[in-house]
């Protein structure tokens, strides 16, 4: 599974020039018409099977349309002028920004959705589950569905059957470095004061705080240590019921923003629930392992690997980490490595190229390459990371934090040149980019492809190349994926300066389960042919090797800095 994470809101903007701040009319905004059937022909080449449709919810915003009935937030509740696509306005309502005829908005997500069906993808997307916007209001819900809060009692901090937490008797603050840009005076009333999205259950948030959303109560009373799930508490039904929607939609799965902070065992009863009738992939925004287990036996399919392999590989580029602690992730996981879906970019982090990671998109691949070739588990790319997107400048809100603004009207000038105005053919990519995307193009059809990556077993070859060997394990990593006759030899060099001449040894035991060994019956195998020849499935360079001697003197290469080897034994 190779999932794309596209922006509806940046992804088909094709302005060029960006205004400091700028509102829709100025800096433009990508529509559901701009994934086209060439755009979706583009990236199924590409070698994506699953599309998340980010942002398609409405939200926040300080863009109105009157004639829909539907006004700007407040801007003290509102991050930057396209707003936060997590500060949800109305569950059962699609984002007007991102149509052609915002009258027909729901149409138009559906014929999206229909299109990328029609090529053989499926189609995720975001279900918030956590918090909702301050302002919530559904214009779109079902008639026989209640408001969020509607029946609430407001004179109490928790009830089990509240949607909301209440600060009785006190109003809500505004953080006092809350950032406006261009506002005048604008004023925000709440009372009582709600808590906030992110477990702040006082009036006065911080401005680091999401003081932006509100949090939704599952029946946890957290400032008693109480939980209170028998009968079923009112916001159970009312979320089971707008994920029900989405599936009669055609939505195939869920990312689930932030869904360690809704209690699991809501998970349970909501995902079984939703299986009777339907059949989405359920992916788990989730920061603690330890509660992995907890997660995947309450139905999720698979969940972020962030805390393990994606910071480890983040602190190994920007701190100096060595290489082999790579080790300890997998360790770490103890048999669910499969279930953990892998990436190196993503709305929250930082650009790969940005000079806030490493600035050289190439120099990360050896990172890309660890978390699409580890595990038989979904890896994702965000959209423009294939072309090499660096995120330069602050458009307005977001600041120059080398991020593709999730809360401005923004732009992705990179990927602009595989957009191509509209053609989706690269024909405005630099030779640099050429050569990116087509490294990314290689790799996640060979993902697809290979019987070793998607049904193969894993083994890690650091123990067998110590330090003192001609191996270095500070900066390069190797391991192994095979299944049946399909067998892989991965090598990374996270050396971004220097070539490091290794000889990468195979343990017999190795050998012995990839059957490179003669068995014990006498059986005629590869062990009888000496010299073999490794072939890098990226670039066709060859490699000989003399399989009596991997065990001893190993498989010799020489890796330039940054390099990547997918070698086929």
């Amino acid at each position: 599974m190779n999932i794309y994470q596209l922006f509806v809101r940046t992804f088909g903007n094709k302005n060029r020039e960006v205004v400091f701040d700028g509102d829709k009319s100025q800096n433009k905004c990508g529509t559901f018409a701009d994934i086209n059937n060439k755009a979706l022909d583009a990236l199924k080449t590409l070698g994506i099977t699953h599309i998340w449709l980010t942002g398609v919810i409405r939200h926040s915003s300080m863009t109105s349309y009157p004639e829909l009935g539907i006004k700007s937030t407040n801007p003290l509740v509102t991050k930057g002028k396209a707003g936060s696509p997590y500060s949800i306005m109305d569950y059962y309502d699609i984002d007007p920004d991102l149509a052609v005829n915002p009258q027909n908005r729901m149409a138009e997500f559906e014929e999206t959705v229909a299109r990328i069906h029609e090529k053989g993808m499926k189609v995720i997307i975001d279900f918030i589950p956590n918090h909702l916007a301050r302002e919530y209001k559904s214009l779109c819900k079902p008639y026989d569905v209640e408001e969020f809060g509607e029946y609430d009692n407001k004179n109490v901090s928790f009830s089990k059957d509240n949607n909301f937490y209440y600060c009785p008797d006190q109003r809500f603050v505004i953080p006092n470095n809350h950032n406006v840009i261009g506002s005048t005076n604008p004023e925000f009333h709440e009372f009582p004061a709600k808590a906030s999205g992110n477990d702040v259950f006082s009036p006065t948030p911080s401005v680091n705080d999401w003081y932006d959303t509100v949090k939704l109560n599952y029946g946890v009373d957290y400032h008693n240590n109480n939980r209170c799930f028998e009968p079923i508490p009112n916001t159970w039904y009312k979320m089971l019921n707008i994920l029900r929607y989405w599936c009669e939609k055609g939505v195939d799965g869920f990312r689930v923003d932030m869904a360690e902070m809704v209690p699991v065992e809501f998970w349970r009863w909501s995902i079984d629930m939703l299986r009777e009738n339907y059949e989405p992939i359920m992916i788990a925004e989730i920061y603690q392992p330890h509660l992995y287990k907890e997660f995947i036996y309450a139905g999720f399919d698979y969940l972020y690997d962030k805390v393990g392999l994606y910071n480890t590989l983040e602190n190994i580029y920007r701190y100096g980490q060595r290489a082999d602690t790579i080790t300890n992730v997998w360790n770490s996981l103890q048999g669910l490595g499969d279930v953990m879906l892998r990436f190196m970019e993503n709305h929250d982090e930082v650009r790969l190229a940005s000079e806030h990671f490493v600035g050289d998109a190439f120099k990360a691949l050896p990172a890309v390459a660890m978390a699409a070739l580890m595990n038989r588990g979904p890896f994702m790319i965000y959209n423009g990371q294939e072309s090499g997107e660096d995120a330069k400048g602050s458009p307005g809100f977001s600041g120059d934090d080398g991020r593709t603004s999730i809360f401005d009207y923004d732009v992705m000038p990179n990927h602009q040149n595989w957009m191509s105005d509209g053609k989706f053919d690269g024909s405005q990519f630099t030779d640099e980019q050429k050569r990116l995307f087509d490294f990314y193009s290689k790799l996640l059809n060979f993902r697809l492809n290979s019987k070793a990556i998607n049904k193969g077993a894993f083994y890690d070859l650091m123990w067998v190349n110590p330090w003192y060997s001609n191996f270095d394990p500070q900066y390069v990593y190797a391991f192994l994926r095979y299944h049946d006759e399909d067998r892989l030899l991965v090598v990374v060099n996270f050396n971004l300066n220097e070539s490091r001449y290794c000889q990468v040894k195979i343990s017999d035991d190795a050998l012995e389960y990839m059957r490179m060994k003669v068995t014990d019956d006498g059986e005629q195998t590869a062990e009888n042919v000496l010299n073999m020849t490794a072939v890098d499935v990226m670039t066709g360079e060859e490699i000989q090797y003399n399989i009596n001697d991997v065990g001893t003197k190993g498989i010799e290469m020489n890796l330039k800095p940054a390099d990547v080897k997918i070698l086929k034994l």
